[in-house]
């Protein structure tokens, strides 16, 4: 399809401008990659990135019952949000099986903000609401909001001189501003959470202020090692750091959310009822029978995403998302399903590959940053 065809962001001319070539991703148009994306990885992990990522979904929840909505759709808490703070959860069905996974921005008792990834999930939200009926308006603002995420370690450097309505550096991770912030002059709705495994943050405005934006965020990052990426870089990091991809990482209505790791998200003793709140309590309790894992994989030849995953010739898992990890010298990697008894660091295990099997071994998870301190800094 060619990208003429697809909803284009607001970002669009300023990427065009930067060299971008182009794929597409639930009828949006988004960029591949700008020229390299192994340095794009690189300079995610040593200085800073920026990507639009605008064509993830944005939902408006207000009303008398929006906190109350968030909190049935999602496995974590979202009644004890505080104003300002962001919660990621998932969201299931009555059999605990995930639909989705998103976030929850609170921006006042009464009015909410969510990000998924699918048009669909506005159809749950709506289905939620009326099957409980909750007083709640729910509005798609996805063109309404553009975004941009700035990752990187140097991303705080970056952006600190050119921001003005908060000093960045006192912005705690999973909290947001929605108001009163100017980034290079531009007014936006500021949060310090991301997509990357690195400290990081997002960036909202307004559609015609997009390409301000833009700009001024790449003329005071380029001399700090700043480039713009697009999903092929992105695709290395996440599977890195342990970031979910619907329908490849988990598929709708088939996957617990503590096979695909989210245990420290699901509340099966929040207060309120939740969407699968009981059917998650009994996998809880008996164990889901596979984990999602990382795996590192000898030799050069990369695996096909479904590839088995064997030990002592039994299938003990599937390949989920493999690459050539840059960070770690180009070393195939993957993210894999496996046996949760076989789920433990050092396991020597097998990968079938198109020519034959590799061996692997179960590395942490994620094999970077396993403790997600970068985000965090």
């Amino acid at each position: 399809m060619a990208t003429n065809e697809l909803q284009q962001t607001a970002f669009d001319e300023a990427q065009r401008k930067a060299g971008a070539t182009w794929t597409d991703w639930e009828g949006w148009a988004w960029a591949a990659d700008f020229g390299d994306p192994i340095a794009e990885h690189h300079a995610t992990r040593k200085a800073c990135n920026l990507w639009d990522e605008s064509p993830l979904r944005k939902w408006d929840m207000k009303g008398p019952d929006a906190l109350a909505l968030a909190d049935l759709l999602y496995t974590n808490d979202m009644a004890a949000l505080e104003v300002g703070q962001v919660r990621y959860g998932a969201l299931c069905d009555e059999q605990g099986k995930m639909i989705m996974d998103g976030k929850i921005f609170k921006y006042a008792e009464d009015h909410c903000f969510s990000i998924t990834s699918y048009d669909s999930d506005l159809d749950w939200y709506k289905q939620v609401a009326a099957d409980r009926g909750l007083d709640v308006e729910l509005r798609d603002l996805t063109a309404e909001m553009p975004h941009l995420q700035v990752q990187g370690p140097k991303a705080r450097e970056i952006l600190g001189p050119i921001t003005e309505g908060i000093d960045i550096a006192t912005l705690r991770y999973f909290r947001f501003v929605p108001e009163g912030v100017t980034i290079g002059g531009v007014p936006c709705m500021l949060s310090r959470t991301g997509y990357s495994g690195e400290l990081g943050y997002e960036l909202y405005c307004a559609p015609d202020r997009a390409t301000d934006l833009w700009d001024a965020v790449v003329e005071a990052g380029t001399p700090h090692g700043l480039l713009p990426i697009g999903l092929s870089a992105i695709e290395t990091l996440r599977i890195e750091s342990g970031l979910l991809f619907p329908d490849i990482d988990y598929f709708p209505h088939q996957t617990d959310p503590f096979e695909a790791r989210l245990t420290n998200v699901v509340k099966v003793d929040k207060p309120g009822p939740f969407v699968g709140k009981e059917a998650l309590r009994e996998i809880a309790a008996k164990g889901t029978p596979r984990l999602l894992s990382g795996l590192r994989i000898s030799g050069d030849e990369l695996p096909e995403a479904e590839a088995t995953v064997l030990h002592e010739g039994t299938e003990v898992g599937v390949v989920r998302s493999p690459c050539q990890s840059p960070t770690f010298d180009m070393q195939v990697i993957a993210m894999a399903t496996v046996d949760r008894e076989l789920s433990v660091e050092g396991q020597e295990l097998e990968v079938a590959l198109p020519s034959g099997t590799a061996k692997a071994t179960v590395g942490t998870f994620p094999l970077y940053d396993p403790e997600k301190k970068r985000p965090r800094a």
